[in-house]
């Protein structure tokens, strides 16, 4: 696989209007201008992001001027994309307080200082000075049924559940950005084809130009169900090695061969096909660990890993140790993403310390089992 082939194939389940426009352009030596979008609704990146990270890394290592996007403007409106309810919203002030750590996560796999760096904005740059008649005259591009016709907002309909006009407008934000930075290319998720695609209409009416958009394939299991932050278990690029090591081997085993696409820098003919699940996500978690830390952060993880799970010894593994007195300080570092995970946790008799179950908020010192593969000692 050529580094072409790798963009076009490589973690990408379509491209419009086709693959085949796209290589063409790319084959010429032709130099785009491409972005990602992040949504700053949490305070650390994770695996689910590493996807969209990698895209942007194999574009920047060919040449092409990359931009990560954070959406501190669209984050406030909060994408109602497969959601049964509305979003709460955010103020500026917590997208930002959100973001301030990304660059160094996304560091880890972009990079910032390459004389090919890849660029940081803020969609607040221009989406803040928006006017209304200007918003009127955009807007008139698109229909209610459009927006109507997507598949979770008529469930809310059939479910007799609000749809709040600001929701509309969500993919109407997210097509500015594209006119406004004058891009060539938009990555995202599957499951922002239809918001990728109002950019598409949008540059196409205002600049008459030709907008691609790529959609990458979904870390899900096979249900379906997202291995991210979307339902409450996300892995985070900021979690320590042990930790990551420990969640990258309780993810299902059908996804093994679609995390190495989608997370790693193995190259696709190197990917394994077949083995034992276990030795094949140690493989796995060793690689991305490895990425993100370091290979004897990774070494150490795996060794770790197996004196805690394996060999049941966990008071002799290198159990993480944190000073904290609250939740809120075990979200900061990434141990939970939510208040709200944390009591779903509690609920669910997942969380221990020192043997004992934890009923409540309060954080005391001891050795903390959380979830099945987190262990951390508090001082």
């Amino acid at each position: 696989m050529d580094k072409i082939d790798e963009l076009l194939n490589r973690g990408v389940e379509k491209i419009f209007p086709n693959k085949e426009a796209l290589e063409k352009i790319l084959r010429s030596g032709k130099k785009l201008r491409l972005y990602q979008g992040f949504d700053p609704s949490m305070p650390n990146l994770h695996l689910g992001n590493l996807v969209g990270i990698q895209k942007l890394r194999q574009f920047q290592e060919a040449g092409h001027e990359v931009i990560f996007l954070i959406g501190d403007f669209t984050g406030m409106i909060g994408d109602p994309t497969d959601k049964s309810a509305v979003r709460q919203k955010l103020t500026r002030e917590q997208t930002l307080a959100n973001t301030k750590n990304w660059k160094n996560q996304a560091n880890k796999i972009l990079k910032f200082d390459d004389p090919n760096a890849a660029k940081i904005k803020f969609n607040s740059e221009w989406l803040d000075g928006v006017s209304f008649k200007e918003l009127l005259e955009i807007t008139s591009n698109f229909t209610a049924q459009q927006m109507l016709e997507r598949d979770f907002f008529q469930k809310r309909l059939q479910e007799n559940k609000p749809i709040y006009l600001h929701e509309f407008l969500y993919p109407v934000a997210q097509a500015i950005d594209s006119v406004m930075m004058d891009v060539d290319l938009e990555i995202g998720g599957n499951d922002q084809m239809f918001n990728m695609m109002c950019g598409r209409t949008l540059m196409a009416v205002l600049k008459n130009k030709e907008k691609f958009v790529m959609t990458t394939k979904l870390l899900v299991d096979s249900a379906g169900n997202k291995i991210g932050k979307t339902t409450g278990n996300a892995s985070f690029l900021n979690a320590s090695a042990n930790d990551l090591f420990g969640e990258i081997m309780s993810f299902p085993d059908e996804v093994i061969a679609l995390s190495f696409e989608l997370l790693t820098t193995i190259p696709i003919d190197e990917i394994p096909k077949s083995g034992h699940p276990m030795e094949l996500k140690k493989r796995l978690a060793h690689q991305i660990v490895t990425e993100l830390h370091s290979k004897t952060a990774a070494d150490e993880a795996q060794d770790n890993f197996s004196k805690t799970f394996q060999e049941k010894k966990p008071e002799e593994a290198n159990v993480e140790t944190l000073k904290a007195t609250s939740v809120d300080e075990l979200i900061s570092y990434g141990i939970v993403s939510s208040k709200s995970e944390w009591k779903r946790l509690i609920d669910q008799g997942a969380i221990e310390c020192d043997g004992q179950k934890v009923s409540g908020d309060a954080i005391k010192p001891g050795i903390y089992r959380i979830g099945k593969k987190k262990f951390i000692k508090i001082v």
